[in-house]
């Protein structure tokens, strides 16, 4: 008995010790099927995507007769019951004053001759801080990613315009010289309500054409982009005169005025935005 009793046990465990295959479940090669369809009209979507972003070519003689953000302040006044607004002459670069150019060139963008359209660190530190916060702000964008967002997409901060807006710069890059790039620029962004171009600027806001801007005068209308429908001369924001002295600064810092020049652009900033302290 206890013979029989001990090889039973023996037995037992060895079978025991034998583990049966598991079944592969049906639901998960099912998922893994879609995820791979998924991730292939993912790519096809960007290809599409990728393939319907115009071109730059055209712009190398040609200038655009209307912009996606002109286009886009048209329907928001429609929407608002509102008769849209639209101010804008077109003039060549050597029609701008140098202080104007000097300006706009160191407030928004002081490597744009040196860049191929993007600054990288600032784009990346950009790009970090969008992760943070799940949005993304203003700040990277050089004249030409500010003017491919201006002529074909809207002002909404996603990562897939984004993304957009990266391709397009690089089309405009590859496509034409910059002094074109900065020519369109000037002359459709906007600087005021329904205000297109630094000729339209340079009148509404002083009564002077582009040509005959003045440093500090260049100065405020440069300090205007970051919010130009917010800060304008008329508005006495304190923010506007902060940023038109900083300009002035970087315009002696740079030796683009002397000591003297870059005095009398401040008191004529204080002059035109009000004396105040701010």
């Amino acid at each position: 008995m206890g013979s029989r009793t001990e090889t039973r046990t023996v037995r037992l465990k060895r079978g025991g010790a034998r583990k049966a295959k598991p079944r592969r479940k049906a639901g998960g090669s099912l998922l893994g099927t879609l995820l791979v369809w998924v991730l292939l009209g993912l790519v096809g979507f960007l290809a599409y995507e990728y393939v319907r972003l115009p071109g730059a070519e055209a712009l190398r003689t040609s200038n655009p007769k209307v912009t996606a953000l002109m286009e886009q302040r048209a329907e928001e006044a429609r929407a608002e019951g509102r008769k849209a607004r639209r101010k804008q002459y077109w003039v060549g670069l050597g029609n701008v004053s140098e202080y104007g150019v000097d300006a706009v060139l160191l407030s928004e963008d002081s490597g744009f001759y040196e860049h191929e359209g993007v600054d990288e660190r600032e784009l990346e530190k950009a790009l970090e801080e969008a992760v943070r916060k799940g949005r993304l702000g203003r700040g990277a964008s050089t004249i030409t990613q500010q003017l491919a967002k201006n002529l074909w997409l809207s002002t909404d901060r996603s990562l897939w315009r984004k993304a957009k807006e990266l391709v397009l710069t690089h089309r405009l890059e590859e496509a034409l010289p910059k002094d074109r790039i900065l020519t369109l620029y000037l002359n459709v962004v906007e600087w005021g309500e329904g205000v297109y171009g630094i000729e339209a600027g340079a009148r509404e806001h002083f009564g002077v054409p582009a040509a005959k801007l003045t440093a500090g005068q260049g100065a405020i209308l440069a300090a205007m982009l970051p919010a130009p429908r917010k800060r304008t001369p008329e508005s006495g924001s304190p923010a506007l005169k902060r940023r038109a002295h900083w300009i002035v600064d970087q315009m002696r810092a740079v030796k683009r005025l002397d000591a003297r020049g870059a005095r009398e652009a401040h008191e004529e900033v204080d002059r035109l935005l009000g004396a105040n302290e701010v």
